[in-house]
Parts: structure tokens; sequence; C-alpha cells
């Protein structure tokens, strides 16, 4: 199914019975609503389920501009407002949920319940390591300016800003890759204590894309938030462990259909 939001074709899937309580699933950075396949095909026995390909993945149509959290936030409510959904319960995984926090924590929409599933956010400290590569780059860029001109100096700082990239920024095309630069910077943390519904966190405990400390302070942060961690998981634990993270989820939600 598509819908028209901001002037772009929103492609999202809606599947289960009519209830009182929805689901929208928000899905993470370099994926789309596919990587929730199987989630989605549980939680529709009971309830009715919402999923977006966010702006510039999956069927969705890219942004023409460099989007910020922000602006996917705002996508996601206005499609909200749109369905005229209810009662909404919120998951979202890694970079959906960044669009949670600030959907939540910012803009001030209130859902029945939140999960969070190896979400991201907080920003980590810079590396000595990563200190050095910035620097490095810093310099590369000056002096291919000053020797190359312009136009050539541009493939030579962009083939080094790759090698500095990581995986998702190497993926992305020109557009994307400013999007990621716009979202992997900002720090959300602040908006955390702004989340006043019930919020539950799943977390890989092998997670090394968003760590089990960040995990601990947003649950540290957010008034009314419990963690589960899933054993010898890594950043995509609903996957790795589908069966143990629907008896989570479900024990979450009762009551709600």
């Amino acid at each position: 199914m598509q819908i028209e939001i901001n002037k772009l074709k929103i492609n999202y899937i809606e599947k289960g019975p009519d209830s009182k309580t929805c689901v929208v699933l928000l899905h993470g950075w370099g994926v789309n609503i596919a990587s929730f396949n199987p989630i989605i095909n549980e939680l529709s026995n009971k309830l009715k389920v919402y999923a977006i390909d966010f702006p510039g993945f999956g069927l969705s149509q890219k942004p023409d501009e460099s989007y910020h959290v922000e602006d996917y936030s705002k996508i996601v409510l206005e499609f909200i407002n749109k369905k005229e959904l209810k009662n909404v319960i919120l998951i979202g995984h890694s970079f959906g949920g960044r669009v949670i926090i600030k959907l939540v924590g910012k803009l001030g929409f209130v859902p029945k319940k939140i999960i969070l599933v190896d979400s991201a956010g907080i920003k980590p400290k810079k590396t000595f390591k990563r200190k050095i590569k910035e620097r490095i780059y810093k310099v590369i860029k000056r002096a291919a300016n000053l020797i190359l001109g312009k136009e050539k100096a541009k493939k030579v700082i962009d083939k080094y800003k790759n090698k500095l990239g990581s995986e998702d920024y190497k993926n992305a095309d020109d557009t994307m890759k400013e999007v990621f630069k716009n979202v992997v910077n900002e720090d959300l943390r602040g908006y955390l204590p702004n989340i006043k519904v019930p919020t539950l966190l799943i977390w890989g405990d092998r997670d090394t894309e968003t760590p089990i400390k960040d995990a601990k302070l947003m649950e540290e942060l957010i008034p009314d938030a419990g963690l589960v961690t899933i054993q010898g998981a890594g950043h995509f634990s609903y996957l790795e462990n589908t069966r143990f993270f629907m008896t989570v989820v479900n024990k979450f939600l009762e009551g709600c259909e």
C-alpha cells in the first residue's frame, strides 16, 4: 500500500484484525519493513499492525533534501494522523527507535506503550582512533583542495570519507549519506525523560552497534522503563531469537487486544 506524506509516496503494510489497540513498527537503518515480517505475522494474529518504509528505504520515495531525525518523526506522526490511529503502540528497532524518541520526547505524541529494540539515540564518545582519523581527513581535505582544485579534490576526499565511514554510510547514495550524518550526529538522551508512557527495552547482550550500556542509560532516563536482554544476540536481537522476543512482547502487551 502507499500513502502520500510531505509530497512523498510512503510504502506501508497493514495487516491483522480490527482491534482497540494498533501497533506501528519502525525499522532500522539500511533495511525495510520486510525485516519485520516474522514480528508482523505474530502480532497480526490479534492486533492491527502497520509497518512503514521510511523515506529512502524499501519502496518509499527518497527525500529530495537532507532529512534529520525529526523529519522522519513528523512523517510517522502524519501517517498516524492520516490513518486516524488510536491507542498506538510504537515498536522501533535501531534507527526506528531514534524516530520514536524524537516523536514522543520532542514532538509530544503520546502512544499507549513503547518498545525500543536495540535502539539508537545515544551518541557515543569519540575514541582516540576516531579522532586521529578525523584529523587526517581534515588535513587531506585542505591539501587536496589547494593542490588539485575543487573538482579533482572531491574524488580524493570522497574516497577517504568512504574509508572513514561505516558500512551504512558507504552503502548510501549522496543524499542518504547526508541524512546518515545528520542522524548519527544527534544525541537524543535529553528527550528520554520526556517519555512518560510504559516503555520496554529489548536488547541483545552482544550488540556492538548500540551497546548494552546505551540500554541501561535509557532505562535510567525514561521514567517508566524496563530492560530485557536477549542472551547471545546482537543488534538484530528480534530476529536472532524471535520466540523469546515475542514471549516478552506478548507479556508486555497483555490486555491490549
